[in-house]
């Protein structure tokens, strides 16, 4: 990226600022409940509503503020609300994204048709009768009976596999509540994440597929060239987003992600969390030796989500993710959101960044400069802040957060006494290369092997 393209990337968007502040507003309404409504936030439903008075949602948006305000709240009126604001949501988004297309110079796939909701199962309305409650309720007054009730809504979620998804979103989102009670005790709360994450849920509740909205799966067959791989780990859970280039006869270059994951107990970190993901052997492979990948009938999405199976995937040519990110990233064709995804939460535009200078986890290109998410650089990788900070050059995300663009590190290329060298997220997708690294995981054991041990004598007895 050179000083005009970020230049151009950053140019003020004609309302967006409004936009995010009619969110913001909204969003806090959540934190005290719908019970209690002052005329500040009665004021701030009203606006929601307001804004998207010229869209199909006008009637009902206006009606769910009406009924909001005289204190009748239902799963409908809530419903309505979710929707009014992943709209504003999905407005700045594709106003960041357009952005930042005509700055860098890309195309992006045009959205498919999202296919019609099926019928939905008795356990996304028990769902959404809870996260009414919750809202009714606000953060600051949930406690153990409603906590519990969270529970209970999960296992019957995930009684039925076309809800997994929402399984998954509340049962995280509960406890993150439950982590925080009482609410009004804490410093501070995460009033932005808390309302995505619950209006995500309420619409998820409407439609019980697996696709989540994605549209079907078709195979696709080519070549895949590997730019980088996004780590998100937490005590639970961790989970790989690598992002690709799929090279296939006759058609355009265009990008594409697979994400994996598996569960976790807090014991199991830094590097040893790639033992979980041994499943796919071929995707880890061509992650730690820098190769490209042979797929055949590999199911992907219209969003450019690939339903990894690591048998429909053979090694291939080596391959450098810079070269890729130099040559082919330019050309590739980015995928269209998915309807839930277009947030500016989601943005994840892989971008390389060359000729700057950096300080304290900034990056300058003349007058502009580009904050690096070195908060954010994975235990289970060689990327560290001294690297990012002396890097000739940055492979990573382009993502907004905090009402500006910042860059997520995947891979840095520096020099070291004289010699160039690359450092990536997935180098040790088999194991930690590094001497240090290596050294301190032999020095701690292997947590993933004894815990399997412990397990299985378990299981005998």
């Amino acid at each position: 990226m050179i000083a005009t393209q970020w230049e151009a990337l950053t140019a003020p968007i004609a309302g967006l600022a409004a936009a995010e502040q009619l969110t913001a507003d909204f969003d806090r309404v959540l934190v005290s409940g719908l019970a209690r409504l002052d005329d500040r936030q009665a004021a701030a439903c009203t606006a929601l509503a307001a804004a998207v008075a010229g869209s199909p949602l006008a009637a009902a948006v206006a009606d769910a503020a009406e009924q909001v305000r005289a204190g009748t709240v239902g799963p409908e009126h809530l419903t309505a609300l979710a929707a009014a604001r992943a709209a504003v949501s999905g407005a700045v988004h594709d106003a960041l994204l357009e952005q930042c297309d005509s700055a860098l110079g890309r195309k992006r796939a045009t959205a498919a048709p999202v296919p019609a909701a099926g019928p939905v199962p008795a356990a996304a309305v028990a769902t959404r009768a809870w996260l009414t409650e919750l809202a009714i309720t606000g953060w600051q007054g949930v406690g153990d009976d409603l906590l519990a009730a969270a529970d209970r809504t999960v296992e019957s979620l995930l009684d039925e596999p076309s809800l997994r998804r929402s399984a998954v979103l509340v049962d995280g989102f509960a406890a993150e509540l439950a982590a925080c009670v009482p609410v009004s005790a804490q410093p501070w709360v995460p009033v932005r994440r808390w309302a995505d994450l619950w209006s995500r849920a309420v619409l998820s509740t409407w439609r019980a597929t697996e696709s989540d909205g994605h549209g079907p799966a078709e195979p696709v067959s080519g070549r895949l060239l590997v730019l980088g791989t996004d780590i998100h780990e937490h005590g639970t859970a961790v989970q790989i987003q690598v992002h690709a280039i799929l090279e296939q006869a006759g058609r355009p270059p265009r990008r594409v992600r697979i994400g994996v994951g598996a569960p976790k107990v807090a014991t199991i970190s830094g590097p040893a969390v790639w033992q979980l993901l041994g499943e796919h052997p071929r995707l880890l492979a061509a992650l730690a030796e820098h190769r490209t990948l042979e797929l055949t009938d590999m199911p992907a999405f219209p969003t450019g989500d690939l339903l990894w199976q690591d048998e429909r995937a053979t090694a291939g040519e080596p391959a450098d993710p810079f070269t890729t990110a130099t040559v082919a990233l330019p050309q590739a064709v980015a995928p269209a959101a998915a309807p839930l995804d277009r947030d500016p939460v989601y943005i994840a535009e892989p971008i390389l960044l060359e000729g700057h200078q950096v300080s304290d986890g900034v990056a300058r290109l003349g007058e502009h400069s580009i904050p690096l998410e070195l908060d954010r650089l994975p235990a289970a990788g060689p990327l560290t802040p001294a690297a990012v900070n002396t890097a000739k050059a940055v492979l990573g995300l382009l993502r907004w957060d905090g009402g500006h663009w910042s860059i997520r590190p995947l891979a840095v290329r520096r020099t070291t006494k004289g010699e160039v060298v690359t450092l990536h997220n997935g180098d040790w997708a088999l194991g930690p290369v590094d001497p240090k690294a290596a050294k301190a995981q032999a020095k701690t054991g292997d947590p993933v092997a004894v815990l399997r041990e412990r397990a299985g004598r378990l299981l005998r007895k």
